[in-house]
């Protein structure tokens, strides 16, 4: 086979990692791509977003699958215009992204169907919004409706910093037309855990859990990114309460999306937080997250093609998928000054002596520079560790961590410690 994954990140380099492991597949091509991703797959110039020059390459390269990673094509409808050319692509269509493309979406589709989340309310005018949220009190939350990359959410502990955040969205426009209509909704306390499951209609395929760190320094503080670093499996999380997530929140959706004429066929990427009333949905997202990906994927012992394939041909149902009992966890390397402003064209060392330890080492921003690898994003490296269990796998990628260098490297050093800690 020859399959194209639509992409440039670390969760895209995971896929390709992946896919690359099949012996049904011939040939990978990677748009954009990235340095990483070089290694694995062809890297051809095109934007995720130019989906006519995308199409026009599949067709002229004979392409046999295509793999959608990224949110922003998903919900501007790739995988439609895909399918008006009888091109096979996995991925939601349009309507079904809309799961992550609108948080007003998601959460009304929650509340008609009595899915537990967090209670809320939307609005679309900032005085409204703002009178609203002075009856509030902190901490309280502060959504964009649209696609922010990861950023469009604060987690205000203070009214004035609440107050900031609705104004950056609704009159400063930080996050463009994303911000022109929020969700303003109750403060969740508790463990987060993500779920990532293949999906096709009803029938849902759920992966192995993890649990990501969004605040971009230790112990939690600071401004939320798109992902610090994840591990997998969560040991000191009940698996009881795993199973109550997908029965009683990932496949209602999944069902709910089917009656709202809205069947999902893709990766459904479920956000929860374990409260002491029970687990409730943060978010969801529609396609495989960033950086839970890198921790997942390597446990994945069936065939991802195989997958993918079942999924197309509505047989996934009838597929068994396996995972490894192994743990993996992944720990960020971020430029300088992430999520704010950050330098790019910076010289990284240590990546193959990384890869020597037995480290995995998925590129996210990185570009190749006068035949270097140059770092090209706020968050450039996702170094995985893996091992018997949590601790090994923590020590493994830590270990990889400290022989890879460039000048204003930020990670975190508290990634899985509350596995650890139980």
């Amino acid at each position: 086979m020859r399959i194209m994954v639509i992409g440039g990140g670390g969760r895209e380099h995971a896929i390709v990692w992946a896919l690359s492991k099949s012996d049904k597949v011939h040939k990978i091509y990677c748009a954009p791509g990235n340095a990483g991703i070089a290694e694995l797959a062809e890297c051809v110039p095109i934007p995720v977003n130019r989906f006519g020059d995308l199409i026009q390459f599949a067709c002229d390269n004979e392409v046999d699958l295509v793999v959608v990673g990224p949110d922003d094509p998903l919900a501007d409808g790739i995988v439609d215009a895909f399918e008006e050319r009888q091109i096979p692509v996995y991925g939601p269509r349009k309507n079904a992204a809309e799961i992550e493309g609108s948080k007003i979406f998601m959460k009304n589709l929650l509340k008609k169907y009595d899915i537990p989340t967090a209670k809320y309310e939307t609005f679309t005018d900032y005085e409204s919004a703002l009178a609203y949220l002075r009856e509030q009190q902190a901490p309280i939350v502060v959504k964009a409706d649209g696609l922010a990359a990861g950023k469009g959410v604060t987690v205000a502990y203070s009214m004035e910093e609440a107050e900031a955040a609705l104004q950056g969205m609704m009159v400063d426009k930080v996050f463009g037309e994303s911000g022109g209509r929020v969700v303003i909704e109750e403060f969740l306390e508790g463990q987060e855990m993500s779920i990532l499951a293949f999906v096709d209609g009803a029938t849902v395929r759920a992966m192995v859990p993890a649990q990501d760190h969004k605040p971009v320094y230790d112990n939690d503080k600071g401004p939320n990114t798109g992902g610090m670093g994840t591990y997998s499996p969560l040991p000191h999380i009940d698996p009881a309460l795993v199973e109550d997530a997908i029965a009683n929140i990932i496949k209602p959706t999944a069902k709910a999306m089917v009656s709202e004429g809205r069947p999902f066929r893709g990766v459904l990427f479920a956000g929860l937080m374990i409260t002491k009333q029970g687990v409730k949905t943060i978010e969801f997202n529609a396609r495989m997250g960033d950086p839970e990906t890198q921790v997942v994927l390597p446990r994945l012992k069936t065939d991802l093609v195989d997958i993918i394939l079942a999924s197309l041909n509505g047989r996934l149902d009838q597929l068994d998928i396996e995972w490894s009992d192994e743990a993996a966890v992944c720990v960020i390397a971020a430029s300088e000054g992430y999520p704010g402003p950050y330098p790019k064209g910076l010289p990284i060392a240590g990546l193959d002596a990384a890869k020597a330890q037995g480290a995995l080492v998925f590129h996210a921003g990185t570009a190749l520079k006068d035949g270097a690898i140059v770092t090209n994003g706020g968050r450039v490296l996702g170094i995985v560790g893996r091992g018997r269990d949590i601790a090994e796998a923590r020590a493994r990628a830590y270990e990889a961590v400290s022989v890879i260098s460039f000048d204003g490297m930020h990670s975190r050093s508290d990634i899985a410690a509350k596995a650890l800690r139980g």
